[in-house]
């Protein structure tokens, strides 16, 4: 079984490559390292970092160096974060898990992007009412899909293995923007609806699949504020808004999402990488998003998800329940978190990846490194030795 710990550029620029490095190999045990390309905006305790405790990191920021050429003629650009100065930590990186025979995989958040979106509201998602949620982006839009195909294109000059693509989905209405507030109760159906796009390059792709998307978002507008008017509304459920044409939509959404997958992996394969798609939150939560399991399953070189629990038993059923969804335990990478309120010790943690062995998932990766006490590093080493 392969074996990773996710991690930021500043974990490794902060303790340097030696310390980092040496902290994964004899104390975590662990064949490679996922770092974080681009990646959001964030506030962290960092338990054994040198230099900080407590770390905000910038919205949107590319962690390694974007090649101009590559980006020429481009709306959409990552722009490289100010914390890592002159440096480039995926070149620092790729070097230092060659010489120590260590796999580099790339930990790339995509369309949760708010830099991008607050300085591309064109570019974002737009709801029934015409507002755009400004911390993503929209998968439908050209320029979008372009920035998503030479974004995974440039990490093949790192000699990267595998591609963990985060967010490369429609998102919901509550995604953790700060200060996120709904002081009134929206009830599960209107939250559902005001997290759905319908933008112009959504509304068009829905009606070349036959849907008719101008009377879907109108009928999607009158559902939301009458919701917003009545909190005694009976709201209406989503399988008969439209007359059934609202769920038409959203296949529609997932046929985008589906399809920019499909081409982010082909921009992977031809520069030697993998690309595996990561799905969060699990078989049956993500149909609003335009995740379409059994599809991406075949469409991706593979599926990745969190296996966050606090006993084995229960990371087997998050297996299990991806292969009742076409996502066979072979086709799967699945994190585990090896510290509070996951884990307890390192015979927790053994006896989790004894699970993924007998269930036959390949990938095993530890979030995160940046974030645990360095007694959690050594926990994974233990239970990787345990468990062999």
């Amino acid at each position: 079984m392969e074996s990773s710990v996710l991690a930021f550029a500043v974990d490794l620029l902060d303790e340097g490559a030696d310390l980092f490095f040496g902290n994964l190999s004899d104390r975590a045990g662990v064949g490679g390292v996922t770092l974080a390309s681009v990646y959001h905006e964030a506030r962290d305790v960092f338990p054994h970092n040198p230099r900080r405790v407590v770390r905000y990191l910038e919205p949107g920021a590319a962690y390694f160096r974007p090649d101009p050429a590559a980006w020429r003629g481009r709306r959409l650009r990552p722009r490289a974060s100010g914390a890592i100065g002159d440096t480039d930590p995926f070149a620092l990186a790729s070097a230092e898990a060659s010489r120590r025979g260590m796999a580099l995989h790339a930990w790339t958040v995509f369309l949760h992007n708010d830099r991008l979106g607050f300085e591309h509201p064109q570019c974002a998602p737009e709801n029934a009412f015409g507002d755009r949620h400004l911390t993503e982006l929209c998968p439908a839009h050209p320029d979008v899909r372009e920035y998503v195909r030479t974004l995974v294109g440039e990490h093949a000059r790192y000699g990267v293995d595998a591609i963990r693509a985060e967010s490369l989905h429609f998102h919901g209405l509550r995604h953790g923007y700060h200060h996120e507030r709904y002081f009134e109760r929206l009830g599960p159906i209107a939250e559902a609806l005001l997290g759905l796009c319908f933008c112009g390059h959504c509304r068009a792709a829905a009606r070349a699949a036959g849907v008719p998307a101008d009377e879907v978002r109108a009928q999607v507008r009158r559902e939301i504020r009458r919701c917003l008017d009545d909190e005694h509304a009976a709201p209406t459920p989503l399988a008969e808004i439209a007359n059934g044409a609202l769920a038409a939509y959203v296949d529609a959404s997932a046929a985008t999402v589906t399809s920019l997958a499909a081409e982010a992996a082909e921009v992977a394969e031809s520069g030697g990488m993998r690309l595996s798609f990561m799905d969060g939150g699990g078989p049956g939560s993500g149909w609003l998003a335009g995740i379409d399991l059994p599809v991406l399953a075949r469409t991706v070189h593979g599926i990745e998800t969190l296996g966050y629990a606090p006993t084995a038993a229960q990371v087997r059923e998050k297996v299990a329940a991806f292969a009742l969804h076409g996502v066979r335990p072979s086709s799967l990478a699945v994190i585990l978190r090896p510290m509070a309120e996951d884990c307890d010790s390192a015979e927790n943690l053994a006896a989790k990846i004894d699970i993924l062995r007998e269930l036959g998932v390949p990938e095993v990766e530890f979030y995160h490194y940046g974030l645990m006490r360095l007694s959690s590093l050594d926990r994974i080493g233990a239970a990787l030795g345990h468990s062999r």
